[in-house]
């Protein structure tokens, strides 16, 4: 539960925008979190994942190389054990079999001689040796008899551990062999030894058994680093290896090493006796080359899957951001929908109020006026009587004009009953357009009608005349001297009516566009009241009509009046 909520904590931070940053600039900052967070939750783990698989397959594939490679060292390292332990017990048997006075006999030392070099390859010649390093006696292919080995290694070994097998060397035959030598104590006092030679030839035919690859090569080294047998790319036998002192070990062991600009992988063993270190050398490349190919397919497709996830999250993102971005908008325009239409209930509160308190001093006017009317009448003699009763007509048509007005400030209002009458909606754009005809004129503002033929609609028509003034009059006002002013009349549908009203005016920014429709709001600074587009959204849906604006600044404004053929019950 801890780590939940630390994550969530995590998560709730990394996510929270503070509220005064601009609506663009956050949907930019959200997106980029969003992206960043889900980039980090999918790719982190798949990457961790591709990591740890690439390495167990590179120490699996590398474990299926080096494990015959380890057991190549151990069979081969037993072989040459097994062959220079063979050639050890021949020697102490005849060691523990003739004394020194039989095998100082050259007769019998070399009759003793062809019957091991029958029996065991790879002798060369046998010795025996007193205490001060003479060769008493020799069977062989070299005269050597009388030769002093006093300060040959392998003399100083022998005396010193009984039994030795010594390294490749060339000694007094000039060519590379093995020695094995046996010290005997024949009597109080008085030592002797035993020497047997052997080649290196059995030596190459085991590496050659080996049967390793022809990029691989095996070669043998002593503790030195000293090669003891020849090497095609590394050493000559009795020729320092390149590879330098390999660390004891007495398991087959593999390392990395780096020999002229090339990778090699070494695996070796050391024996325990004779002092030699059997070596596989195999080139990095040839022992990773499944690895290669494996790796270029797993980067492939490690390649393809990151672009697809970062493609996915990437249009997901864009996704989420575009539905955050449209519930924020309609949330904002049912908010102001909602302001408006409080607005327009205190508005219609404010209008009932008004119109109530004009109506009682005109029907006193209306009153008078008529009793003035009827004593005009009565009176026959009265001078002028009838320019005052031209003038009290004029009285009372001005106070029904005044109370038709306030009836519709009353309907805006509350609730009223609409005057529905069939309508010829092109005579109602010419009858609006009657009462601007003068300004249009003074201001010089060309008016291009485009009406279609037969539009007929069933409404009000003194609502629909205060719609279409308010739209054109402020067409007017938005254009320059000179201006174009366009109205036309559609059907979108059959059971719909259309009135499109379009200047070539200032127009208006997407802000202005936002609010246009909220009362008391206006650009006209210092004599505009900001209820005519209010006033006009609310006759429009009371008739079951919409309206629809677009503007851009420096191009104009069109209105788009959508109006039912048939109107719907009154709201």
């Amino acid at each position: 539960m801890y780590i939940i909520e630390k994550i969530e904590k995590f998560m709730s931070g990394f996510l929270n925008i503070p509220e005064d940053v601009e609506p663009s600039v956050r949907y930019d900052i959200l997106r980029r979190n969003i992206l960043a967070l889900m980039l980090i939750v999918t790719i982190v783990p798949m990457t961790i994942m591709a990591i740890l698989n690439y390495h167990q397959y590179q120490n699996a594939i590398k474990g299926e190389v080096f494990s015959p490679l380890r057991m190549i060292l151990n069979k081969t390292r037993h072989s040459f054990e097994l062959y220079l332990r063979e050639r050890m017990s021949a020697m102490n048997l005849l060691a523990s079999v003739y004394t020194y006075k039989e095998l100082s006999d050259d007769e019998t030392l070399n009759r003793l001689y062809h019957v091991i070099r029958k029996e065991y390859s790879g002798v060369v010649d046998i010795g025996l040796i007193d205490a001060d390093g003479n060769q008493v006696s020799y069977a062989g292919p070299y005269d050597l008899k009388g030769k002093n080995y006093r300060d040959q290694h392998w003399f100083n070994e022998v005396q010193i551990r009984g039994s030795y097998i010594s390294d490749v060397f060339l000694g007094y035959r000039r060519f590379p062999h093995v020695a094995i030598a046996i010290q005997r104590w024949e009597e109080p006092g008085k030592r002797w030894i035993l020497r047997m030679t052997l080649n290196i030839d059995h030596f190459n035919e085991l590496i050659g058994s080996m049967g390793l690859e022809p990029d691989s090569e095996a070669f043998l080294l002593n503790y030195q680093g000293i090669c003891q047998t020849n090497s095609k790319n590394f050493c000559k036998t009795l020729e320092p290896s390149p590879l330098g002192t390999l660390p004891v070990s007495y398991d087959p062991t593999t390392i990395l090493v780096n020999y002229q600009n090339q990778t090699y992988y070494v695996s070796y063993v050391y024996f325990t006796h004779p002092e030699y270190i059997l070596v596989i050398v195999k080139p990095e490349s040839r022992v990773l080359t499944a690895w290669y190919s494996l790796r270029k397919d797993f980067f492939i497709i490690f390649t393809i899957s990151f672009i697809l996830i970062v493609g996915f999250i990437f249009q997901l993102t864009s996704i989420l951001i575009r539905h955050i971005k449209e519930s924020d908008e309609k949330r904002e325009l049912a908010f102001r929908e909602m302001q408006h239409s409080q607005k327009l209930s205190s508005i219609g509160r404010l209008a009932a109020g008004v119109a109530h308190e004009i109506n009682n001093p005109l029907s006193i006017i209306s009153e008078k006026a008529g009793l003035m009317k009827d004593l005009l009448t009565i009176q026959e003699s009265f001078p002028e009587k009838e320019k005052f009763v031209s003038l009290v007509d004029a009285i009372l048509k001005s106070v029904e004009r005044c109370r038709d007005i306030t009836h519709r400030l009353l309907g805006f209002a509350r609730r009223m009953d609409v005057k529905i009458e069939i309508l010829d909606l092109n005579d109602v754009i010419k009858e609006t357009l009657s009462f601007l005809e003068k300004e249009a004129l003074y201001r010089n503002v060309k008016i291009r009608l485009n009406l279609g033929e037969n539009i007929r609609i069933s409404s009000d028509r003194g609502q629909l005349q205060q719609v279409f003034l308010n739209i054109i009059n402020n067409a007017f006002e938005a254009v320059d001297e000179g201006g174009e002013v366009y109205i036309a009349t559609w059907e979108p549908d059959m059971d719909t009516v259309a009135v499109t009203i379009r200047d070539n005016g200032k127009g208006m920014s997407e802000e202005v566009l936002k609010h246009i429709f909220e009362p008391f709001f206006t650009t006209k600074k210092g004599y505009g009241t900001g209820l005519g587009l209010a006033i006009t959204y609310g006759i429009v849906k009371k008739l079951g009509g919409d309206i629809k604006v677009t503007s851009k600044e420096g191009e104009g404004t069109t209105f788009i009046v959508f109006l039912p053929k048939k109107p719907k019950e009154a709201v």
